[in-house]
């Protein structure tokens, strides 16, 4: 195991955040716990990491159930929650990783793990301003914007919430792309002015404003060439009413369903989708290494050449603060990707 003069600290004993009971209804602080447990040294093959940044998701939130419908095992009580974490290796009893390495896992939100080396990917570390852009729904945004619907030249494309982790990336990704027009839907004036002002989207509209297809029609008389749905309900069904012919559909999200709606079963026009030939692709990322790959290319590359602004709210103070994170994000008092810095 590597260890010198220079090795940093390591605490006999770190926190890491459980699942204290499944979820049931509505999402509450008592539904997690920080409990402390022993920081293991890494035995042969093994390295130990300290957590500097956790990535935060609403998705969580449907892993805190034990009938999560995602196709991914759920949270289990007593273990830890979360996952997308980047830190730096402290202990190693690897050869494939040294101490000081920047790392990405998925262990969990915890401060310290341990776990052996082939279940990290080690990370360029002056690749962007912060590790933290490590931590985004980038590779999602990526797939579904670049690969199913294939946004391009000339094209008006509809993001659903999009200034949420995915939306506001995936608009940002089509004007990259060469999009004619890019339009987003949110849930306030003040993120409706966000996706204009700072994200770059040619327009947006809040959807609280009225009906969506009258506003969508408004600001795409020709109809649209993309959609990359969030949001699914009425958003979805007003995508239909507006979609030009052959449009792409990629369905990233229900979100009118998960977060306390009731949207989340919208009715589909068949004779629409049937007569303009529309292409509906849902999907779910599991972040091959191939599509995590091709999204790091591009974002590393349009981020240098000033194309694009990297949309991330960070949020200070350790692991006490994640919990509440989720809560916040789950509430709309977040916008982009959040990330909850432990250290580093």
């Amino acid at each position: 195991m590597t260890t010198d003069a220079s090795t940093p600290p390591v605490p006999q004993t770190a926190r890491e955040v459980r699942l204290a009971r499944h979820l049931d209804g509505a999402i509450t602080p008592g539904h997690f716990e920080i409990a402390e447990v022993p920081v293991r040294e890494p035995g042969p093959g093994e390295v130990l990491v300290r957590t500097d940044h956790v990535f935060v998701a609403a998705a969580y939130q449907d892993l805190m159930r034990p009938d999560c419908p995602l196709p991914v095992p759920p949270y289990q009580v007593g273990g830890r929650i979360g996952g997308g974490e980047v830190g730096t290796v402290v202990r190693s009893a690897d050869p494939s990783l040294a101490v000081g390495d920047l790392v990405q896992m998925m262990a969990g939100w915890g401060e310290y793990t341990t776990a052996p080396a082939a279940s990290f990917h080690r990370l360029d570390a002056t690749l962007f301003p912060s590790s933290s852009y490590y931590l985004s729904q980038g590779p999602t945004a990526y797939y579904g914007m670049a690969t199913l619907a294939r946004a391009g030249e000339g094209d008006v494309v509809f993001v659903s919430g999009a200034a949420g982790g995915v939306g506001s990336l995936a608009g940002q990704i089509a004007k990259c792309r060469g999009a004619a027009r890019v339009i987003g839907s949110a849930g306030s004036k003040e993120k409706v002015a966000y996706l204009v002002d700072e994200l770059g989207y040619d327009a947006a509209f809040d959807y609280h404003d009225g009906p969506v297809v009258d506003q969508l029609r408004k600001l795409a008389p020709d109809g649209i060439n993309v959609f990359f749905d969030n949001v699914g309900g009425e958003q979805f069904e007003a995508a239909v009413q507006v979609a030009a012919p052959h449009a792409r559909f990629a369905l990233c999200g229900a979100l009118s369903g998960q977060i306390g709606g009731t949207g989340g079963h919208p009715r589909l026009d068949l004779m629409t989708a049937i007569t303009r030939h529309l292409e509906l692709r849902p999907y779910a990322t599991y972040h091959t290494p191939e599509q995590v790959q091709a999204w790091t290319e591009h974002v590393a590359r349009w981020l240098s050449e000033g194309r694009f602004v990297f949309p991330q709210t960070v949020v200070e103070g350790g692991i006490e603060q994640a919990p509440g994170a989720l809560l916040d994000l789950l509430a709309g008092r977040h916008r982009g990707n959040i990330t909850v810095r432990f250290s580093g």
